[in-house]
């Protein structure tokens, strides 16, 4: 056996990018947002413990406001099924969330006295990344958050 260089020891990042993908198809119905909240908790969850990545609690908490808020409006406003796909890269989790409906949302200005529809507006004030995509059945939304807290004073 030859000598150990550090690299062995960092977890190795497939061709794709992703150190651990999953994907979930969801009713549509009032039960798929829970359901989607305990399909990425337990995600998360399987990182930090099997992967040992460095998933912190804030990450955890962001990462099941955004799959509530992007799960919901699916929902919502699209019939049918609803797909989600969880990835995580070395420093990142991905929340993609597929639906049949074709209008592209947008952030509307903020308004404290609007009752609702701010979930857009809050997942790109917590978001590294907000990706809209339009598909050729309906569109994907794609939220990227931090898996580790951000530097500063504790």
């Amino acid at each position: 056996m030859g000598p150990h260089t550090q690299d062995e020891h960092r977890p190795r990042v497939p061709l794709d990018g992703f150190l651990m993908r999953t994907g979930f198809s969801l009713t549509g119905d009032s039960t798929c947002i829970a359901d989607a909240r305990r399909h990425a908790t337990a995600f998360l969850d399987q990182a930090r413990t099997e992967r040992g990545l460095p998933v912190s609690q804030r990450a955890r908490d962001l990462t099941e406001l955004v799959v509530s808020e992007l799960v919901t409006n699916a929902c919502k406003y699209a019939p049918g099924p609803v797909l989600m796909e969880l990835r995580i890269s070395t420093g990142s989790v991905d929340v993609v969330v597929w639906d049949s409906d074709p209008a592209v949302p947008a952030a509307r200005a903020a308004d404290p006295g609007r009752v609702g529809q701010h979930g857009l507006e809050i997942i790109k004030a917590i978001a590294e990344e907000l990706f809209i995509e339009q598909e050729p059945v309906g569109k994907r939304i794609t939220a990227r958050l931090a898996l580790a807290d951000p530097p500063g004073p504790a």
